[in-house]
């Protein structure tokens, strides 16, 4: 679904510039946890509040939803948290080789159609940028209320450097949803009564 255009949405985010890093920017404070597609961010704030001591970095190619996401990190002042407003593809022109302990994919587009897997962000060329930037052993926390997806990307991990574990196909019920942190889009599926499928994945 395409986002909805905001109105002066330049505006709104030159004005959240301070939490903006442009290609060429200098991310000072390394290492990083990394959210993909960060959308409105809800998760990403809700976990800088929770880890004052890390620091995050949230990456959503869409201005029109970045902008919100700009606009929460900034209402609570949060010091921990950078975003960029750039595709995953250009993810080596920002981060280089151990910058990153952790990428969270939290309700990737699932790309259903039988031509477009290898748009899917676990699909192996984006394991192999994400691995060129994890440090040794580094993770990703994996979500996603698509079962296809969900066994494909189980399926990508294991045969391109990762080690699946912790895997869920009903996040809610299990032992990892104390520790969960919702999004928008988690919310509204558990609330129409879909399971949420959850992994992790150590990088090998």
């Amino acid at each position: 679904m395409r986002a909805r255009k905001k109105k002066h949405g330049a505006e709104r985010l030159s004005a959240c510039g301070e939490y903006m890093i442009h290609e060429g920017g200098v991310i000072t404070n390394k290492p990083v946890i990394l959210e993909i597609g960060c959308g409105k961010g809800k998760f990403i704030t809700e976990f800088a509040l929770n880890n004052p001591d890390k620091n995050i970095i949230g990456i959503e190619k869409t201005a029109d939803i970045i902008v919100l996401a700009a606009e929460k990190v900034k209402n609570n002042k949060l010091i921990n948290v950078k975003l960029i407003n750039d595709d995953v593809v250009n993810l080596p022109k920002f981060f280089t080789e151990n910058d990153v302990t952790a990428i969270y994919l939290n309700f990737s587009d699932p790309w259903p159609k039988s031509g477009h897997y290898k748009r899917r962000l676990t699909y192996k060329s984006f394991l192999d940028i994400y691995k060129s930037i994890l440090i040794p052993r580094g993770q990703i926390f994996f979500k996603t209320d698509n079962l296809n997806l969900f066994e494909f990307s189980i399926d990508q991990l294991n045969k391109n450097g990762f080690k699946v574990q912790n895997a869920t196909y009903d996040l809610h019920s299990s032992e990892y949803a104390k520790e969960n942190i919702t999004t928008e889009y988690e919310t509204n599926f558990i609330e129409k009564g879909f399971k949420i499928n959850r992994l992790e994945a150590i990088k090998l």
